[in-house]
């Protein structure tokens, strides 16, 4: 009788779990990559705000490695 009452919630915990992930996967919605014209990153504070940051790591390891 006690083994029922363990599965029962064991059920039930898994059916919400089950339930929640594919809620999770059907509601995604999909994401447009550089849908702003841009794949770079956007400074969002200060006084370059709205600015695209341009690839300057790329750059400066070259310059080192010289």
């Amino acid at each position: 009788m006690r083994d029922t009452k363990l599965l029962e919630t064991f059920l039930k915990s898994n059916y919400k779990k089950i339930k929640e992930m594919s809620l999770f996967r059907h509601l995604k919605k999909e994401v447009n990559a550089g849908a702003n014209g841009t794949q770079d990153y956007i400074i969002k504070k200060g006084p370059n705000k709205d600015k695209v940051a341009k690839k300057w790591k790329n750059k400066k390891l070259k310059k080192l490695k010289k």
